[in-house]
Order: C-alpha cells, then sequence, then structure tokens
C-alpha cells in the first residue's frame, strides 16, 4: 500500500508538472527519476534496515563530504544566489542535501533506539543537537534556510518519542516563542535575516500593503492561481493557466500546489491531502508496529518531516506562509528530493517487512 501511494502521488505530481511547463523538459526527467527512486526504494526495502543503520556513521560521514563539496567554486552549481547542487549529466542537478536526511535519521534512530528506562540526559540531548547541528550548518553556508528548516522535525520527534522530559519540552516551546521577537529585531539589523527575507515575512503579515509587483509576487501569483481553480478546476473550462503563461513563478517546484490547485481545484486539493493523510497514517501503523525502537524512530522521524514539509509548501501556495523555498514531497520536481522520499519510504517497507524478526 505505501509503495501504491508513493508511485500514485508521485505519477499524478509528473502530470501536474506538465501542465505546468508543457514546453519544458521537467517532467520527463521526473518520470526517470521516480524509476530511479522505485528500483532504490525496492533495494532498500528488501536489505534488513539493521544492517543500513549500523552503517549510518559511514552514509553520514559521506553525506557530510557532499554538503562541503557543494560549497566549492566551480563544482557547486550556484543558481538564484544559493550554491546547492552538483551537476549531473544528462539528469540535471543533485542536491546533497536532500540526500543528507537519511543519514541524519539513521544517525538519531541509531543513537536514541537503544532499549531505555529512563528520560534523556541533557548529555544525550546535546549529543542529539549535535548530529543535527552539522549538516543544518553547512547547508546554511550555502545558503538554503528553507532546506536547513526542514531537518528540524527530525529531532524533534526522535526526542519527544526518547522520553524526553516534559519540563524541557515546555521551557523550548516558550523560549522560542519569546525569543522570535528579539531573533527579529538582532536579525533585521545584523543582517543574518537579508532584506528579501524582511519582505516575504511582511508580505504575510501585511499582505494588503505588499508590494504585489516586487517582494509579494510569488505569494499573490499563487493566491490568484489557488483562487482560479474554483472547486473542479479551471482546466475543464479550457482558461489559459496562470503557470503556463509564466506568470506564476518556479509553478513545477515550489508552488505545484498552486497549479494542482488551478487544474483540479478544491476536489482535486482536497484528494491530494486525503492521499497523504493515508500515506502517513500508514507509516504511523507501521511504526506502530515496528520490530524494535530504532526502527519505530526511523519512520516516526520520517513522518514528522513528511508532514512539515507538506505543511510549509501549502502554507506558501495559500498564502499563509512565508516563501522559503520546501518542495511538496513526491509532488514536486526535482530527482534529488523524490529520490529521497522513495528511499524513506523504502525504510518503512524494510521496516513492516521484518515486523515479525527478532
Amino acid at each position: 500500500m505505501l509503495t501504491l501511494l508513493a508511485v500514485a502521488i508521485s505519477s499524478f505530481g509528473t502530470w501536474m508538472i506538465f501542465n505546468a511547463q508543457p514546453d519544458a523538459p521537467f517532467w520527463k526527467k521526473q518520470i526517470i527519476g521516480i524509476a530511479i527512486s522505485l528500483a532504490l526504494m525496492l533495494a532498500v526495502s528488501f536489505t534488513d534496515y539493521r544492517k543500513l543503520v549500523h552503517i549510518a556513521p559511514a552514509f553520514y560521514i559521506f553525506g557530510l563530504a557532499l554538503l562541503v563539496v557543494v560549497l566549492i567554486p566551480h563544482v557547486g552549481l550556484k543558481i538564484n544566489g544559493q550554491r546547492c547542487w552538483i551537476g549531473v549529466p544528462g539528469l540535471g542537478q543533485f542536491q546533497p542535501s536532500e540526500f543528507m536526511k537519511i543519514p541524519t535519521v539513521l544517525m538519531l534512530a541509531r543513537y536514541f533506539g537503544r532499549p531505555r528506562s529512563t528520560a534523556l540526559t541533557i548529555k544525550e540531548i546535546v549529543v542529539g543537537c549535535g548530529i543535527l547541528a552539522l549538516p543544518v550548518g553547512l547547508i546554511m553556508l550555502e545558503p538554503d534556510a528553507g532546506q536547513s528548516l526542514t531537518y528540524f522535525p527530525l529531532l524533534a520527534v526522535v526526542l519527544f518519542l526518547s522520553s524526553v522530559r516534559m519540563w524541557l519540552v515546555i521551557a523550548a516551546l516558550v523560549l522560542g516563542t519569546a525569543s522570535v521577537p528579539g531573533m527579529w529585531y538582532v536579525g533585521k539589523h545584523t543582517g543574518l535575516i537579508k532584506p528579501y527575507q524582511q519582505e516575504r515575512i511582511n508580505v504575510i503579515l501585511d499582505p494588503e500593503n505588499a508590494d504585489r509587483r516586487g517582494f509579494g509576487y510569488h505569494t499573490w501569483q499563487s493566491i490568484v492561481t489557488v483562487g482560479k481553480g474554483g472547486i473542479k478546476g479551471s482546466a475543464a473550462k479550457g482558461d489559459a493557466s496562470q503557470s503556463a503563461l509564466k506568470f506564476l513563478p518556479e509553478p513545477h517546484t515550489d508552488f505545484i500546489f498552486a497549479v494542482t490547485a488551478e487544474n483540479t481545484g478544491f476536489v482535486g486539493c482536497v484528494l491530494l491531502l486525503l492521499a497523504y493523510a493515508v500515506l502517513l497514517t500508514k507509516l504511523i501503523h507501521g511504526a506502530r508496529r515496528a520490530p524494535d525502537r530504532t526502527g519505530m524512530l526511523v519512520i516516526m522521524a520520517i513522518v514528522g518531516g513528511l508532514a512539515f514539509q507538506i505543511f510549509i509548501n501549502v502554507g506558501m501556495a495559500l498564502g499563509m506562509l512565508p516563501v522559503i523555498g520546501v518542495p511538496l514531497p513526491l509532488m514536486s520536481a526535482g530527482i534529488s528530493a523524490i529520490l529521497s522520499t522513495f528511499v524513506a519510504i523504502g525504510f518503512a517497507v524494510s521496516i513492516r517487512l521484518r515486523r515479525f524478526v527478532n
């Protein structure tokens, strides 16, 4: 069921990519990416996940090396001010920060997956933060703030399920919320928060006064595209497409949900979100039946990461959250993203197949 759901959603996504950019080769590359990803997913599924978790440090070091390599000028490709990709002949670009999510999950599950009867110590929490800090720090050097944000749910889920003391959770939430104004002030006056990032946040806080031809362009065009779909979608009416006419920026990646809304309407969006809900429910069910804590943590970290990305991407498309460049899992164009998601699902399948193995 997990495999069928993943293939169904990614196939639907390929159709939306074609609708977004019918004259571009993105949808053809997506088909190739799905085929490669499916083969790797099956390879992971039929491999004992415990063997892969055992060699997680090797994957982790290799992923960190890729994140360092991508920062080297003339090796890493710089697009839109970000050096996030490595060129792959015939396929386009490979994004190491997408691949690195899998080794990070495996390392966290390996460290926190040992049987335990007491709550986490401060030392264990610091080690977990260190496992996350290395890849996040390198990704921030690219710089790719949106991608780095998608790593934090991985650690949050693992800590929560590893008996972290509740007062630490409450303290972190209170301090995090209370420090937002201070971080905004410091970031704004020190330049850590770039002017364009400030404007994207201001668009969400005060959309009526935003410059719709400037920094607010992405958000407003997405809102217009979503609204144009109506209940059943504008494709059936024969109307000109916002994305095909180049009004909607990055329609095949960041705003693929807006393209879905335009072509299939409210009905299509609800069905897509229901498909995601079923996928996440099946993953959680697999985590409950995992043969050990390590397997459970791997699946639940994957669930946390996928749910966070879905929430952020849909929020971006609806104008409820700032545009930070987070792809929609299994839908957005990009071989790196779909490869990472399929491999993650492959681990869930591997764990599910061995639920009766001691």
